[in-house]
């Protein structure tokens, strides 16, 4: 495999949580509206895509590979966990 051919599997693991972390802040300040939240926007994107790739690398070596529908369900369930954390003060 070359170079090329590896930055694009590292990043095509890393996209749902890339796409994850980037969309859940924003929607949840339409869904929360105008409640405080610990940290900035950037701040909850960097935070949810550091979260989502812990999970998404916990999956790989507990399941041995990548695309586990198991391990999806839980990027979104840690994520919105986070979430909820980020919106209590």
């Amino acid at each position: 495999m070359g170079f090329l051919a590896a930055i694009n599997h590292v990043l095509n693991f890393l996209a749902p949580a890339l796409w994850l972390a980037l969309l859940l802040p924003v929607f949840a300040r339409f869904v929360m509206g105008k409640r405080a939240v610990a940290r900035t926007l950037s701040g909850q994107i960097a935070l949810h895509f550091v979260v989502g790739c812990c999970v998404l690398l916990a999956g790989l070596v507990l399941f041995g590979r990548d695309g586990k529908m198991l391990t999806y369900l839980a990027l979104v369930l840690v994520l919105a966990s986070t979430q909820c954390l980020l919106a209590r003060r």
